[in-house]
């Protein structure tokens, strides 16, 4: 039941987070980012990573965004860790080429991040119900939030943010 009621508890705050679009003030914009996941004992698929076009509603786990695009410049990620038991980040990532997607490890199932742009900056490991945030300047391209911790970018916890 304790467990229940923590899943249900961070689900009601990501959702009330989520409820809010990207909203300019005077430091820049900010994105509401929920880091989700269907439980501990959730299958998990090996290959939907970007380049493989798997449709998301398939996914055991993923990344929502409050709003998908947003002007370039200083942009501040609040993120939350939704689940319940699993252990996530958000990593942001330049994608110039959606067809080629992240350069990806098949050896450690992880993105390589210091491959070049792969890792503009993290929140970096968040325990269940924890939250963070980041802030970096972005130009106008599209770039891919995604969670590095190993198996979850192939099970389809990334999205794609379009800056204008």
């Amino acid at each position: 039941m304790k467990s229940l009621v923590k899943t249900l508890t961070a689900s009601t705050l990501a959702i009330g987070a989520l409820a809010a679009p990207a909203m300019a003030g005077p430091d820049g914009i900010t994105v509401h980012v929920d880091l989700w996941d269907a439980g501990a004992n959730m299958e998990t698929f090996t290959d939907h990573r970007i380049i493989n076009n798997v449709p998301h509603y398939m996914d055991s786990m993923g990344v929502m965004v409050s709003s998908a695009t947003v002007p370039a410049g200083e942009i501040t990620f609040q993120v939350v860790n939704s689940s319940a038991d699993i252990e996530h980040e958000m990593v942001v990532a330049a994608l110039p080429d959606m067809s080629a997607g992240l350069p990806y490890n098949e050896d450690t199932a992880r993105v390589d991040e210091d491959a070049d742009g792969a890792n503009l900056g993290e929140v970096a490991e968040l325990e269940p119900g924890a939250s963070g945030s980041l802030t970096i300047r972005l130009e106008p391209g599209t770039y891919a939030l995604y969670c590095n911790i190993a198996g979850h970018y192939a099970s389809g916890m990334w999205t794609i943010l379009t800056v204008e």
